[in-house]
């Protein structure tokens, strides 16, 4: 748990986080198509990202629609902790993944931003449990945008 500053409107100042400690880097493998993001303006297409797993982290490459903005994302992303990233300098927690490792939560414990990455069209149960994860990690909900 980590009680961040947060730097956006998307996270409450002071509002803890938890990352996924069960979180498999293996089972993240494959590709990911973006689902859902936070964003107060601007606008970009659903991105999409490929993960591959290596023994000193998950390897990245991609784009993803991150605060309304794409963002292109490749290169190793270090394990820095139980569902904890490294991606260029700034910390990505997997704050979720269902059991069967079809969707990803992963949030910022700087509020910057959060996104729902899923392996296909993602079903109104995991979205819906993806939001709720989002809030209880204090996410302003009505932030988040599906694509």
């Amino acid at each position: 748990m980590a009680k961040p500053v947060a730097t956006s409107t998307f996270r409450a100042a002071g509002a803890p986080i938890w990352s996924a400690a069960a979180f498999q880097p293996g089972q993240a493998a494959g590709t990911w198509a973006q689902v859902g993001d936070f964003r107060a303006a601007g606008s970009c297409t659903a991105g999409a990202v490929e993960i591959a797993p290596e023994v000193q982290g998950l390897r990245l490459s991609g784009t993803l629609c991150i605060a309304g903005r794409a963002e292109k994302v490749s290169g190793l992303a270090p394990l820095v902790g139980p569902g904890r990233l490294r991606v260029k300098g700034e910390d990505w927690w997997v704050i979720w993944v269902d059991v069967g490792y079809r969707t990803l939560a992963i949030g910022t414990p700087s509020g910057r931003f959060g996104i729902i990455l899923d392996r296909g069209a993602i079903p109104a149960d995991r979205l819906n449990a993806a939001r709720e994860i989002f809030d209880f990690n204090g996410y302003r909900t009505d932030a988040l945008a599906t694509l």
